[in-house]
């Protein structure tokens, strides 16, 4: 592989990072459903051109409806506090678009982002021209960050990379990998009209990322996903850790606070060399943490078998230091402000069930919501029903995806809520939701990453907690 371009125009790095946004960017308008929209061939020719830089370095690679994001930071700090160089590949972002490719927890600058894209641009625009003279199916912006990321995990010689899929995992441009652990988070409804209209279906997306012979750590507890994970794995000869059946986990709430993190105590599985129970800190709030928590262990427990030598004391570390953005995040105090980025109805029920507590001793209680127009927005709305005073409704602005608000306004008629107020934009939407608050009361804001970045940045959190 070329040894890294260093850019210092600030100029050429600006032109570098608008040529990544002339890309399809399905995070921004979502594809019709269709088999040419996601194929793995147009990865793989492009990281043939580039000599293949993702099978320079271990992979764990990790897909799930929710909780891959969490499980994916848990286990790079774990990595990284056991002293290994780790590449951790996230999506999608908070803030800025390095957020998602992380080195020692530490995102890429835009002079690194700009060289990588330097590297990759070349191959991207010959095959650009190719696919012009074929099916006209050009790489995607994912595609190509993707392949930017694995470029500048293998500049920097990584000892391993941990690896977010990006949507279901058998078509994720990130399923090129060649994984020695694959994990798969919970499993729910989500990105339907691409992935399938049942969890069953969605599971067999999922399921996608096992490989032969690669052991696999579930943490799906719906019986149709076990089914299909159960299925795969052993039509593919691979290992099977399920939660719930071959490990758990115990959440430990904190006294007092309970929007404290609290601790995990994970049993790890059977024939494992290391089987006492691995009790830790959690970095992040809320019970489901403790189950995400045991994911990242289990898979660290087997990555030292294969040989990264992985310490209870890292573990425990990792755990405790590890901190993401928008997921259950204090931003304010009088009103107290809760932003989270659950963006389906699992996602909210996990955090209606971690904010009962404050729900029930902080009025008035207001929610601001705003969600993409593809979600099943009555499903995400229903479990808040009885919680809240006030909700107020808007549009998210930096993406086109927002839903309409007559579509909210609906969704939150079939979800039994009361009759909520409208704003047009965030800030209107979170100044109104203060006013409505007061010193006494509680705003959670929730319902997509794009709300989630918007609020933080009006309340003057624009980077990592």
């Amino acid at each position: 592989m070329r040894k890294p371009i260093t850019l210092h125009n600030r100029r050429d790095s600006a032109s570098l990072l608008d040529w990544l946004d002339t890309r399809q960017n399905y995070e921004r308008k979502p594809p019709r459903a269709s088999k040419a929209a996601f194929s793995l061939g147009r990865m793989r020719r492009l990281l043939e051109v580039l000599d293949n830089p993702h099978h320079t370095f271990p992979v764990v690679h990790v897909a799930g409806t929710k909780g891959k994001g969490s499980t994916v930071a848990m286990l790079a700090a774990i990595l990284d506090t056991a002293g290994y160089r780790t590449g951790r590949y996230m999506s999608p972002h908070v803030h800025s678009l390095g957020e998602r490719i992380c080195i020692g927890g530490i995102p890429i600058l835009p002079a690194e982002l700009a060289a990588a894209c330097e590297i990759v641009r070349p191959a991207v625009d010959r095959l650009d021209q190719l696919a012009d003279r074929r099916d006209g199916q050009r790489l995607t912006w994912f595609e190509v960050v993707t392949a930017v990321a694995f470029v500048h995990f293998a500049q920097a010689g990584v000892d391993i990379a941990v690896l977010e899929t990006g949507l279901g995992g058998r078509l994720d441009a990130t399923n090129v990998s060649r994984p020695i652990v694959s994990v798969i988070t919970s499993i729910s409804l989500d990105h339907m009209k691409l992935l399938g209209r049942t969890v069953g279906r969605i599971a067999t997306e999922k399921a996608g990322i096992i490989k032969r012979g690669c052991p696999v750590i579930s943490g799906a507890m719906h019986p149709a996903a076990r089914r299909v994970i159960a299925a795969t794995a052993r039509r593919r000869r691979a290992r099977l850790f399920q939660y719930g059946r071959d490990f758990l986990a115990e959440h430990l709430p904190a006294d007092g606070d309970p929007l404290a993190t609290g601790a995990v105590c994970v049993q790890p599985p059977t024939g494992l060399p290391h089987a006492a129970p691995i009790h830790a800190t959690l970095g992040m709030a809320g019970r489901h943490q403790a189950d995400n928590a045991a994911l990242a262990v289990v898979a660290a427990l087997l990555l030292d078998g294969r040989g990264f030598a992985i310490p209870e004391a890292a573990i425990a570390k990792g755990l405790a230091e590890v901190q993401l953005p928008a997921r259950i995040e204090t931003i304010g105090q009088r009103p107290l402000v809760i932003v989270d980025a659950a963006h389906n109805g699992a996602s909210m029920e996990s955090l209606i069930e971690t904010l009962a507590v404050p729900l029930s001793t902080h009025r008035p209680r207001v929610l601001l919501f705003s969600a993409s127009g593809d979600k099943q927005l009555t499903d995400m709305l229903a479990p808040t029903r009885g919680w809240f005073d006030h909700v107020i409704l808007t549009r998210y602005q930096s993406n086109p995806r927002a839903a309409e608000i007559e579509r909210l306004v609906a969704a939150c008629r079939a979800a039994g809520l009361r009759p909520p107020q409208q704003e047009d934009s965030p800030p209107a939407g979170f100044h109104r939701a203060r006013e409505l608050a007061g010193h006494q009361g509680i705003i959670v804001v929730a319902g997509s990453f794009f709300l989630a970045a918007e609020v933080r940045a009006l309340a003057g959190f624009t980077g990592r907690p």
